[in-house]
């Protein structure tokens, strides 16, 4: 039962970082909450195989963190990526003349 808190609480911290860094018109509504909760449950399984108890405070604090991170880095990175490719497809699609 624990993983569904700690994937509820990854997606919405994906989600708070949608609107806490600018750049969101580069990327869709549910990019970065789906992100942080598909990471956060991915390492919170991980932990878990690993011998990590659910009621400890690491296993929380790893997990959420690890989303939240994927989360960040990818609003970070996906606008810049965005604009570089939209304008090189400009470039080419216009034969240079742009």
């Amino acid at each position: 039962m624990e993983i569904v808190f700690v994937t509820v609480i990854g997606a919405g911290i994906g989600g708070l970082i949608r609107y806490l860094v600018p750049g969101r018109r580069s990327y869709g509504l549910a990019l970065l909450p789906g992100i942080g909760a598909a990471v956060t449950a991915v390492v919170w399984v991980i932990l878990l195989w690993l011998g990590w108890t659910f009621d400890g405070g690491w296993i929380w604090t790893v997990s959420i963190t690890a989303g939240a991170v994927a989360s960040l880095l990818t609003a970070l990175l996906l606008p810049r990526a965005r604009a570089a490719s939209d304008a090189r497809r400009l470039h080419e699609l216009s034969g240079g003349r742009i």
